[in-house]
């Protein structure tokens, strides 16, 4: 056990340090944990002696990225989609797998073995791909959507050849087609017991996790929702991924998408960053050295193919040449399944363990070229298109618009009285607005009256990039939690540094914190209200409009000042809980033997105890803006302000000079 635990942390120390490095270097995370894989790899350090036993946590990793994808692709989205997913998604997968084939053939291998092959090199890195798009932030543009749809493709396409590499084995006995026949009726009713579940069970079961308003109830559920979906798949032979992906996609269009993914998140990138360590570990140095011209020379000629192929099968369906181009450099690698498909392939003996070897070799380098080509394929694509058409991704019946398309908006955040009202003035000015809250019954009325609005916990980053923070023109926190909005201001300002932040708050007691954390404006409730109600007043008893609005100005420029403090009565409520929130004002009548008598305001000093001067009377006569010099007389009435105990201590001070 304890030489597990070291195993652990040094693998943990050398990703750490790795990804420290590689990113001063401007190179993403992804390579570095595959270059740990390989470090810690039998051929390196040895770290591991059975690196197969991390293989089932690092798949965890894929079942919670494909939950994550599923989120992102409702049912109604796919169908929307069908154009892209079973047009060029098929299109790829099937020219890809022939091609490759057929080269296959060529140099000697057997039809059962060449037709593997074609099918491992068809498929590319999900994994990768979605990963690094959401770093960059470019999931939700067309040439994105394009590499996913064909990636939704590849991952059914798995399903088939999951089942057909077995029967394919020489040791195998009885009828294919009964076999083929078995496995898709079990496909259906996986596929039809999970859409079940999805669309009557699962909003139920998050409604009333929800309303517990338990954070770790409702991670924990997400994590148990994702790995029974998997799970059901892969008892009925299927993929786990593709159940987890079924699952986050009845999930999709219910109002605790974005929550889910955010939780989910931490969970996946850790278990990600440990399959593609896996991945590394895979790499035989020893193979690699003695071919590694061959290697290097199949991976270019498999990424150029995979590129040529993928523009092909676009132009077939009439898809933009620039989008095009871009998404085949996104997908030219090979992907995370097929390492899976050639383990399989090798136990049923359908693969030699020498063509497996190859074959992992030339996609493990592909991976590792991929955060370069995905970076870049714009480029690329702006250098090999001659034409820039509006993909017919926009064609394809696509939904209104989302979210991720509002430029220029408000982030509401708290969607309840005052959020409320205050979107009802935004949209009679006609100024768009996305808001947040994690009421899960608010959120449910409110998204069934057609409001724009999302579930989850706004101090998340994760949920501010699904309100498309990195566009908006201003945040409003309406909800009176001093501590919470601080570090939502906080987040919000690291994803965008510049954006202007209002806080709505009941009391001022925090308005200096808030300033301090970065708040554009804050709007104590209290006071503002009383400045309204002072306004009428003025107005009512002859003021000029002109004078009061300047009053009120001043009132607000100096944050409340003339309105702190109030004189406590025997009604008043004083506990431990509000005694250090609580600032009175009381009157402290200096007498003939008072310490203060005949000392100024510069000698006594009373801010170092942490109150304020707020008037000074004499002979029934109130002294304006008294000086420091101003020296106290017998009989004098200092009224000064501040919490109950300071108070006390300012009254002590100036009688007795203690």
């Amino acid at each position: 056990m304890h030489n597990e635990f070291v195993q652990v942390i040094v693998l943990m120390v050398i990703a750490v340090g790795l990804i420290w490095l590689l990113k001063r270097m401007g190179l993403p995370p992804i390579l570095s944990y595959i270059v740990t894989g390989i470090i810690a790899g039998p051929d390196v350090m040895a770290l591991f002696e059975q690196p197969e036993q991390m293989h089932l946590l690092a798949e965890v990793g894929i079942v919670f990225l494909l939950f994550s994808l599923g989120l992102e692709f409702s049912l109604p989205k796919l169908v929307a989609m069908r154009h892209m997913v079973f047009g060029v998604g098929a299109g790829q997968v099937i020219l890809t797998t022939l091609v490759f084939w057929g080269g296959a053939l060529l140099i000697g291998l057997p039809g059962n073995a060449a037709l593997v092959i074609g099918g491992m090199i068809a498929l590319s890195s999900t994994a990768i791909v979605i990963k690094q798009v959401a770093e960059m932030g470019i999931l939700h543009n067309q040439r994105t959507q394009l590499a996913i749809s064909v990636l939704l493709f590849q991952d059914l396409a798995v399903v088939p050849f999951l089942i057909a590499i077995p029967l394919m084995s020489p040791l195998t006995e009885g009828s294919f087609a009964v076999a083929i026949s078995l496995a898709l009726l079990k496909g259906v009713t996986v596929v039809t017991i999970l859409l079940a579940a999805g669309k009557w069970g699962l909003p139920l079961l998050f409604r009333e996790v929800a309303s517990t308003r338990t954070d770790e109830l409702f991670v924990l559920t997400t994590i148990v929702v994702a790995l029974l979906a998997a799970g059901l798949t892969y008892w009925f032979g299927l993929s786990m991924a593709l159940g987890a992906f079924l699952a986050g996609m009845m999930l999709s269009e219910s109002q605790y998408r974005y929550q889910l993914e955010a939780d989910i998140r931490p969970f996946r990138d850790m278990l990600m960053g440990l399959f593609f360590v896996t991945v590394g570990m895979q790499l035989n140095l020893n193979y690699l050295q003695e071919s590694w011209y061959w290697v290097i020379i199949a991976t270019v000629a498999v990424l150029a193919l995979k590129v040529v192929l993928m523009q092909l099968v676009s132009w077939l369906f009439k898809v933009a040449s620039r989008d095009s181009w871009a998404a085949a450099f996104k997908l030219c690698q090979i992907g995370e399944f097929s390492f899976v498909l050639a383990a399989l392939a090798v136990t049923h003996q359908v693969l030699t363990t020498q063509v497996a070897s190859f074959i992992i070799s030339v996609g493990i380098l592909s991976m590792a070229l991929t955060p370069y080509l995905i970076e870049h394929s714009m480029r690329f694509a702006r250098l090999l298109s001659s034409r820039n058409l509006v993909s017919s991704l926009n064609d394809s019946g696509s939904l209104s618009k989302t979210v991720e398309a509002l430029k220029n908006h408000v982030v509401v955040v708290g969607f309840g009285r005052v959020g409320q009202s205050s979107a009802r003035m935004l949209k009679l000015e006609g100024i768009e607005f996305v808001a947040i809250d994690s009421d899960p019954i608010r959120v449910q009325e409110s998204r069934a009256a057609g409001e724009n609005i999302i579930f989850g916990d706004a101090t998340h980053k994760d949920i501010l990039r699904s309100a498309n923070l990195n566009a908006a023109r201003l945040v409003l926190i309406t909800f009176d939690q001093p501590d919470k909005v601080s570090k939502l201001i906080s987040v919000a300002k690291e994803l965008q540094p510049e954006i202007k932040v209002i806080v709505r708050i009941r009391k001022d007691n925090q308005l200096n914190s808030l300033y301090e954390a970065g708040a554009t404006q804050v709007v104590p409730e209290l006071q503002e209200g009383s400045l309204m109600l002072i306004s009428q007043l003025l107005h009512y008893s002859g003021v000029p409009m002109s004078r009061i609005l300047k009053r009120v100005r001043a009132e607000r420029k100096g944050r409340y000042d003339h309105m702190h403090g109030f004189y406590p009565g025997e009604t008043t409520e004083i506990n431990p809980n509000t005694q250090d929130k609580l600032e009175f004002m009381h009157p402290v009548i200096v007498t003939a033997n008072a310490f203060a008598t005949g000392k100024s305001l510069n000698q006594l000093n009373l801010s170092k105890l942490r109150v304020v001067l707020k008037g000074l009377r004499r002979n029934h006569h109130e002294i304006d803006n008294p000086q420091g010099d101003e020296v106290i007389h017998t009989g004098d009435v200092l009224i000064v302000a501040g919490k109950p105990r300071r108070v006390e201590r300012a009254e002590r001070f100036i009688l007795e000079g203690d």
